[in-house]
């Protein structure tokens, strides 16, 4: 064989070699995600209304939990789409829940412009960790996870999503 035959093999085996570590690199956030979620259901985040919201009575049930902030355009944007998609998914017991990554002052003045009917909680400059050990490495915004029954992210997604793509994941749960 010649020089070129086997630099070919030689770079076709070493990719293939990377591929199976970028595998395990993927299977373990995903394992480390799974812990964060755990870690979820004991947080308590401060309403901007006052008080607190906890995610652990909703553990067990399928929730939505969407990472935004007000100066966020895409997040904003997004925000209407999960109350629509909150309004036909409320009887069916799947939650949704809005993280802010945010202060209370421009939470509260951009819900008394934009109704929301789910839980809005502030997650603060610390949801950046937050969203980091969900999966987001990047630390973008908006950042969408869903978690299932078995308290699992079933699917996660960096980017402004829509009510179509939300009913879709939530269909795979049954």
């Amino acid at each position: 064989m010649n020089r070129r035959v086997w630099l070919t093999i030689g770079l076709a085996g070493g990719a293939a070699a990377l591929g199976g570590i970028g595998l395990s690199i993927v299977h373990t956030k995903s394992h480390d995600a799974g812990a964060t979620v755990d870690s979820l259901w004991t947080q308590h985040f401060e309403r901007p209304d006052g008080g607190t919201l906890s995610l652990a009575p909703w553990r067990g049930q399928p929730i939505v939990v969407n990472f935004w902030a007000t100066w966020c355009p895409p997040c904003v944007r997004e925000l209407p789409e999960f109350e629509r998609f909150h309004g036909a998914q409320r009887d069916l017991g799947l939650r949704v829940v809005g993280l802010a990554l945010d202060s209370a002052a421009p939470v509260r003045d951009f819900l008394a412009r934009v109704q929301v009917t789910f839980p809005i909680a502030l997650a603060g400059d610390s949801g950046f960790g937050l969203v980091h050990s969900l999966g987001n490495v990047q630390g973008g915004l908006p950042f969408t996870i869903l978690i299932n029954r078995d308290a699992r992210v079933a699917w996660r997604k960096l980017g402004e999503t829509n009510v179509e793509e939300l009913t879709h994941q939530a269909s795979r749960l049954t």
